[in-house]
């Protein structure tokens, strides 16, 4: 009974700290992200996986709809996905 006790303490102290650091790491992005230009992050992001559009192709209201759904499905941090949209509707 102690040990099961002292396990879930320790479980929740390891939790607690990973959280944290996540928290704390995840707010700042990082200097090679920092440093590019959302023309320099949609050319290198969006041409990974297929032919990214020319940013005359939507409206402002799409480009906040495309933006969201690749923020997700590419894992784009919040920095890369505000960059990358700013670029696209600045042809707007």
């Amino acid at each position: 009974m102690k040990n099961s006790k002292k396990m879930k303490t320790i479980l929740a102290a390891l939790a607690i700290g990973v959280i944290s650091m996540v928290a704390i790491n995840g707010c700042k992005a990082p200097e090679s992200i920092a440093a590019k230009s959302g023309a320099q992050l949609w050319a290198e992001n969006c041409n990974r996986c297929h032919n990214a559009p020319d940013p005359h192709t939507f409206s402002d209201d799409q480009w906040d709809v495309a933006a969201e759904h690749m923020r997700q499905k590419a894992l784009l941090t919040d920095t890369e996905i505000t960059k990358i949209r700013d670029f696209l509707k600045s042809a707007n």
